[in-house]
């Protein structure tokens, strides 16, 4: 898609810049790793059991490693790379966690990572059509990145989403020792998942929060993990949902205080265990209050 810059309502179009090495557009993401994918860089050019990793970042909210790596060559087969690189994971777990300890001098542990998170995500300037759908299963811990450079110091970095009627590849991997071990273990999360134990009329009020969220400002995103649903805007969550048979569970992610809570609707859960993030937290069963409940929300988009 092109880029056009407003010269007094005259669009003139900003050209694209070729990236001429992979270094180039490795140390854009790594300097801003957190800004683009909300991940804590590791260690750059990391080397395991003789396999040379581009970067290797830590996502602290899943507790998961994630292999980055960087293509300008677009006849590789992402997905014999992609699980190639997730075995080699599951594989040498605790070579993973000494390269974390000694890179940031962390003492991370075992148990302490979530493996069934892991996953690949290859960043290039563009993908060819096999490669996006050869990726395109619900349930696959491989991500593609597009990267593109402009003339005036514009970049532009977009995630490829899977469609909505992606399937599983669990089918196609059965067959496949070393890829059946791999998908066994690594576990993507769908928001089928999370509705599966609700009744209907929490799913149908699930999906009535989801459209107020998602309509309160333009960018935000909606991400499925292992215990809640998270609607992230510019890689920070703004609230999540745990969905339950009966009711709903929301999560404010703001400090208790910060809100104008005038109805006092919310729960202070600050020295309370539970899986969303944030203090305030909103059990519903209906959805009366959605106006107001929006109202708080929006106040972290301000």
């Amino acid at each position: 898609m092109p880029l056009y810059i407003n010269l007094n309502n005259k669009l003139k179009e900003i050209a694209e810049k070729a990236f001429k090495l992979e270094r180039e557009i490795q140390r854009v993401f790594e300097e801003n790793l957190n800004t683009i994918m909300g991940l804590e860089l590791v260690k750059t050019e990391c080397t395991i059991k003789n396999k040379r990793i581009d970067t290797l970042a830590f996502d602290s909210q899943s507790k998961a490693f994630i292999i980055i790596e960087y293509k300008r060559d677009k006849n590789i087969s992402v997905i014999d790379q992609g699980f190639t690189y997730l075995s080699l994971m599951l594989e040498n777990k605790a070579d993973f966690i000494i390269e974390y300890n000694e890179c940031l001098g962390a003492k991370l542990k075992r148990e302490e990572v979530d493996w069934s998170q892991t996953r690949v995500a290859f960043v290039s300037t563009s993908f060819t059509d096999n490669q996006i759908q050869a990726t395109n299963f619900k349930d696959i811990a491989i991500e593609l990145w597009e990267v593109k450079q402009y003339e005036n110091n514009t970049i532009s970095i977009s995630q490829i989403k899977k469609s909505k009627s992606a399937e599983s590849i669990k089918p196609l991997t059965q067959q496949n020792l070393t890829l059946k071990t791999v998908t066994d273990e690594i576990k993507v999360y769908t928001e089928d998942e999370h509705l599966n134990n609700a009744s209907e009329e929490t799913a149908e009020l699930y999906e009535k929060f989801k459209g107020a969220i998602l309509n309160l400002a333009d960018g935000i995103d909606v991400k499925f993990g292992k215990l809640y649903i998270s609607f992230k805007k510019e890689k920070r969550n703004i609230v999540d949902i745990v969905v339950q048979k009966k009711a709903l569970k929301i999560f404010i992610n703001a400090k208790w205080g910060e809100l104008n809570d005038t109805r006092k609707i919310a729960e202070n859960v600050t020295n309370v265990g539970h899986w969303g993030n944030g203090d305030y937290q909103i059990q519903i069963g209906n959805d009366k209050d959605i106006e107001y409940i929006m109202s708080l929300i929006k106040e972290l988009l301000q």
